[in-house]
């Protein structure tokens, strides 16, 4: 399969875990950062060793590095049109950019100037990609840090800019020990708002982070999610028959069709799936997907995974033997799950569906 070529959806791509490592050495060049090695191709080397650490914690100080080289306005909006330019020559027609303003303000930015500067960086890419003949369509989802007070401030530049590119509402950051419930007032005042969100759970944490995440941050989908697998049962009848029973969490999960944002390689690195096994063959997509739960595809961090939409398909597909109309349905699935108007989001499902048809 030419799984580049097919419109694939990108829901959960961190803006400051996808840029290029040349990008990054010019641009602290140019702010007098630091780097852990001087050239693109070592410091690429860099951040796959230590990302590959197994360890959450780990895998975040590497964004030490690419956070500070975010601080200006041209550093923001040069990595927001690349990231962009990248997902289109990835195949992607909707990519939804995540990031958290508050760590981009010691260069002087307000957190509404830095929301206009990365916009002004996706609509030079679309811009530009729509000028060549193609299509991408890109929104931003303003992140707060769940182990920081800021969660209602950021709630309301999210919403301030919700006819300025920005599409939903995220909590990031270290899991355990954060519940989204710590930040009940901000989401309170987004579901007053009517404002999409989404919640990383049930990565670093378990089954109460995800349960939380649904009933304080009232997710509409979970970033990961993949611990949900710890709510399920499984058991061998005398017939030699697999009995499932979804726990009350899974089940919710289940039935409510809420959307996991899962990251294959990301999941590895990070530990995730940890109590399922090593390697990717232990990943709980495949069962999740078995039984009916809305899983989609995405990279998380194209930088630190060395990774693109692309690659993490093709290995579902080399580890799980999926065919073409496997990779279709995840993409229906990210569709249907956009932070896109319905007509949008229908119109992304037919593009899918015309796409995949031709392959």
């Amino acid at each position: 399969m030419d799984i580049q070529s097919l419109p694939k959806i990108s829901l959960h791509d961190h803006l400051d875990g996808g840029l290029r490592p040349q990008t990054i050495v010019e641009l602290a060049d140019g702010v007098g950062h630091k780097l852990p090695a001087e050239s693109a191709v070592d410091l690429a080397n860099w951040f796959s060793e230590v990302c590959n650490s197994g360890s959450l914690v780990k895998y975040l100080e590497a964004f030490d590095h690419t956070v500070a080289v975010m601080q200006t306005r041209e550093g923001l909006e040069r990595v927001a049109y690349e990231s962009v330019m990248d997902l289109a020559q990835d195949g992607v027609i909707y990519g939804e950019l995540r990031w958290a303003p508050e760590q981009h303000l010691a260069g002087g930015l307000s957190l509404d100037e830095t929301v206009e500067a990365v916009q002004d960086g996706l609509e030079r890419a679309m811009e530009e990609i729509s000028d060549r003949g193609g299509f991408i369509r890109t929104g931003q989802l303003v992140t707060a840090m769940r182990h920081a007070d800021r969660g209602l401030e950021i709630a309301e530049l999210a919403v301030r800019h919700r006819n300025n590119g920005v599409v939903g509402f995220d909590i990031a950051g270290a899991e355990k020990g954060f519940l989204p419930s710590r930040h009940k007032v901000a989401f309170d005042y987004l579901a007053s708002e009517l404002f999409p969100v989404t919640v990383h759970a049930g990565e670093a944490d378990g089954v109460e982070s995800i349960k939380d995440a649904l009933v304080s941050g009232r997710a509409l989908r979970l970033g990961h999610g993949v611990r949900l697998i710890e709510d399920i049962m499984f058991s061998r009848t005398e017939g030699d028959t697999d009995l499932v029973v979804l726990g009350p969490v899974a089940q919710w999960v289940h039935d409510r069709e809420i959307v996991l944002e899962t990251s294959p390689s990301s999941n590895l690195q990070t530990g995730a799936f940890a109590m399922m096994g090593e390697t990717m063959g232990d990943h709980p997509f495949d069962v999740l997907y078995d039984l009916g739960f809305k899983v989609t595809v995405n990279t998380d961090n194209r930088l630190m995974s060395g990774t693109s939409l692309t690659r993490e398909l093709e290995i579902l597909v080399d580890t799980f033997g999926y065919t073409i109309a496997d990779l279709e349905q995840f993409q229906l699935n990210a569709a249907q799950a956009a932070f896109q108007g319905l007509p949008e989001r229908e119109e992304l499902m037919d593009m899918i569906e015309l796409g995949f048809a031709r392959a």
